[in-house]
Parts: C-alpha cells; structure tokens; sequence
C-alpha cells in the first residue's frame, strides 16, 4: 500500500488541474495563465516576477512569455522596482477581477466535489498529514544539497 502512496500524490495535482482545465476552457485561459493570474490574486499585488515564478514553480524566464500574454489580454501590468529597475513588479488590472472571481468559483466548486465524503475534521487532518509530508520533504532536500552526487 505504502508504494502507491507517492503514485497517487503525484496524480492528485494532474486530476486537479485537468479538472480546472475542463471547467476554465470557456473562459478561454490556458492552464499557465490562469494558474498564474490565481497566484498573484491570492499573493498580492506588486509581485516581484522571481517571487511569482517561485511560487508557481517554474524558473524567472519561463514566466516571462505567459505575463506578456496575460499583458496584451489587459489583465496584468508590469512596473519597474523603484528599488532596483532590473526588477519586474506584477500587478493584476480592474479587468482581472471579474474573471478571477469566476476562476474561484469554479475552483471552489471543484475543492467541494474533489472532497466530498470528507468531514471538516478529515481535511484538517489531511492537511497536517501533507504538512508534515511535505516538511520531511524539505528536510530531504535540504540534506541531498548539501551532499556531493554519486559519480
């Protein structure tokens, strides 16, 4: 049992956003730009562009091309850091809002059916149980780091 353990953590995300996918498609976002316009909503405007890559998980340039999309849509802006002018600052425009609000709903809805069967009490415990998965991961990690690799 404990071998199919990592199998289906793994899947979750992939049916998650498949489900998203699905349900967003009318909108007319691809899963990068929506994924992306619903972490700068949910981190806050003024987003260094490294700090949203971060976030998402995909490296600083990789972002570069969906911003520019998500820009020529009139959906986000970008402002140069008055501290430092190499840095890009993202910020989400009035027209973000309303789509938004419809990304949310929808993943709410998802979240509801996605759990559905699991008391208030269940999901707070799984929530401690891929907290702690995830901090033994960390750990993992930062230990791998500090090892030389295996020629």
């Amino acid at each position: 049992m404990a071998t199919t353990l990592g199998f289906r953590i793994a899947r979750l995300p992939h049916l998650w956003r498949s489900i998203l996918d699905r349900r967003l498609a009318p909108l007319g976002l691809t899963q990068t730009r929506w994924v992306t316009l619903y972490h700068l909503w949910r981190m806050g405007d003024g987003q260094p562009q490294c700090e949203l890559a971060r976030a998402i998980g995909v490296e600083a340039p990789s972002l570069v091309r969906t911003l520019s999309q998500l820009e020529s849509q009139g959906l986000i802006e970008r402002h140069a850091c008055e501290n430092d002018r190499r840095t890009k600052r993202i910020y989400l425009t009035d027209a973000a809002m309303p789509l938004l609000e419809k990304i949310d709903r929808v993943a709410t809805d998802a979240r509801q059916e996605m759990l559905a069967g699991l008391s208030e009490e269940d999901i707070d415990q799984l929530n401690r149980w891929l907290a702690r998965i995830e901090e033994n991961g960390l750990a993992i990690q930062a230990q791998d780091q500090e090892m030389p690799l295996l020629p």
